[in-house]
């Protein structure tokens, strides 16, 4: 690992000939300032970003890619969405989506490594990658990164070269307080389907950070996730975590007290998305309870997470991986938890049938603040009736009962 300036790395960027294809550390754990200096330096690329924040370029001659959208990409003309399985996304990388260059976040040296810190996911894979055509592997150095365990932990001759920061990580903005008596409500309705000393994971949102709060009461929990956040920290203060399973995931972000937590602490685990993400892997976690959100749920049990009327605004992300991985968990379960109204759209979330394509099916339950659906073991009427009956807003019930009728469904 070179340390270089700023000009330097400007400099080693500007001989690259083409459209390279960059991939850059997502979510909290972007380089900002690296990714700067590489915007400046070339006119034309391909920018691979997971789940890109705000402030990520978007300008003639940048062609954004990915997988899961993020604000910073969400509504540009600029993008391309690739469909995928996050567990497939390093397969993507190694063959039609080869990077040329790749822009980590690590923290400072130690002992000749570093580390990946908060943002693992699908870093190693594109490492290996770049490396297997002879591309760069750029570093932003930066002390306040957190030092993570696992499969984020590189050698420094791993990396090409490097840029010195010292900056804070970046936090996701508080949740407004809107919704948070509603989300309560759903979180400790999921909670009572959770056993003890099952295996948690929990996607983003305002339901999920209502369940683990729901979840503090519990023992020997563990967690095998995609991510984590403060939620998890809340758990392990109040003793509901196992003491002797290990926090394993593939990213994190939050506060700076969860930064705090997980620097250099052995009971976090960082892993590669090929390993967190692998339903086999999953399948094998006791009690597996997979909690994810969605923006729809319609009568056959599918849910919807990727798009709003048509246009995508996420991706299939991890649920689908997480969901079949549960459902062949020894006492698993794949929950979909959501709200039974969209309160900006003013709109039913249970819908008839979903209009676009299905992020996931064949759960185990659907929650919402009116009631638990129990999906897995009946039949599709009986289904049919549990998400009208119990999922569904009271407002939308009557609508949905002749609808499903048409549907062919057998409802009283």
């Amino acid at each position: 690992m070179r340390i270089v300036t700023e000009a330097t790395l400007a400099s080693v960027l500007n001989r690259l000939v083409g459209t390279p294809r960059v991939v850059v550390s997502g979510n909290f754990a972007t380089p900002w300032e690296t990714l700067a200096i590489l915007d400046k330096a070339l006119p034309e690329y391909h920018l691979f970003a997971l789940n890109a924040q705000p402030g990520t370029p978007d300008r003639d001659g940048v062609i954004l890619e990915t997988p899961f959208v993020g604000p910073g990409m969400r509504h540009s003309e600029r993008l391309r969405y690739l469909p995928c399985r996050l567990s497939l996304v390093p397969s993507l990388l190694s063959t039609t989506l080869q990077p040329d260059v790749v822009v980590v976040h690590v923290s400072a040296p130690v002992g000749g490594t570093v580390s990946l810190g908060t943002e693992v996911n699908i870093l190693p894979a594109a490492i290996e990658a770049v490396r297997a055509r002879g591309g760069l592997v750029i570093a932003q150095v930066n002390p306040q990164m957190p030092y993570t365990y696992g499969d984020g932990v590189l050698a420094t001759a791993d990396i090409d070269l490097a840029v010195e920061v010292d900056v804070p990580l970046a936090s996701p903005t508080a949740r407004a307080a809107d919704g948070a008596v509603l989300h309560e409500s759903i979180g400790a309705r999921v909670a009572a389907l959770v056993p003890e000393a099952a295996t948690l994971q929990l996607g983003i949102g305002g339901v999920p950070d209502a369940v683990l709060a729901a979840l503090r009461r519990h023992k020997a929990l563990s967690v095998w996730s995609e991510m984590f956040s403060d939620g998890v920290l809340a758990l392990e203060r109040s003793g509901a975590l196992a003491p002797n399973v290990p926090v394993t995931a593939s990213f994190a972000f939050g506060t700076p007290e969860l930064y705090a937590w997980i620097d250099g602490n052995p009971r976090i685990r960082m892993l590669r998305t090929e390993k967190t993400n692998d339903p086999g892997l999953i399948s094998r976690q006791p009690a597996m309870v997979s909690v994810n959100s969605a923006l729809q749920v319609d009568l056959f049990a599918q849910a919807n997470a990727a798009r709003v009327h048509g246009m995508i605004y996420s991706g299939f992300g991890g649920q689908t991986d997480f969901v079949v991985g549960a459902l062949h968990s020894p006492g698993g379960r794949a929950i979909i938890a959501l709200p039974s109204w969209h309160p900006k759209a003013d709109v039913s979330t249970v819908v008839p049938s979903l209009a676009g394509p299905v992020t996931s099916f064949q759960h185990s339950y659907i929650v919402s603040e009116q009631g638990i659906a129990e999906i897995w073991g009946n039949d599709a009427s009986t289904q049919a009736a549990q998400i009208i009956s119990n999922v569904a807003h009271p407002d939308a019930r009557a609508g949905l009962l002749v609808a499903g009728r048409d549907l062919g469904f057998r409802l009283d």
